[in-house]
């Protein structure tokens, strides 16, 4: 909070959750979750990123909305990007988080939820070494 003088523990949860997701529901550190883009292997040097309307991690305010996977003011090229995706991911079981075009999971909480899953495959673990006690970690 030092960061952010005047801001409560609350608000400031909840703008960090923004860009850390917080442990207990951390689809990334429990290996269920990647961000992803598309790159072009036949440039030199191999891997330019190709246009899929924003830069990973670009904020709603940074992107005017584009960061949303079905936002509407993008270009046709990024459009198509985006749908080759869904299409590719989709078919092997990954899903999309709506409001960041290159989240896609598989076995997570909102996984279960999109796909009626009756409880997510994948969760944080707690260190079972017994000089960290769970009370120590969600601290």
């Amino acid at each position: 909070m030092r960061l952010h003088p005047g801001i409560g523990p609350a608000d400031l949860e909840r703008l960090t959750s923004r860009f850390v997701a917080p442990l207990d529901v951390a689809p990334h550190v429990a290996g269920a979750a990647v961000d992803l883009t598309l790159v072009d292997v036949s440039t030199d040097p191999a891997g330019v990123e190709l246009d899929l309307g924003t830069p990973i991690d670009a904020t709603p305010e940074q992107s005017g909305g584009r960061c949303f996977t079905a936002a509407a003011h993008i270009s046709a090229a990024a459009r198509a990007r985006r749908d080759l995706l869904a299409e590719v991911l989709g078919a092997e079981g990954l899903v999309n988080y709506p409001t960041e075009w290159w989240h896609w999971s598989h076995g997570d909480r909102y996984w279960a939820l999109v796909t009626g899953a009756g409880h997510a495959l994948h969760g944080p673990v707690l260190d079972p070494s017994p000089e960290v006690t769970a009370a120590e970690v969600a601290a």
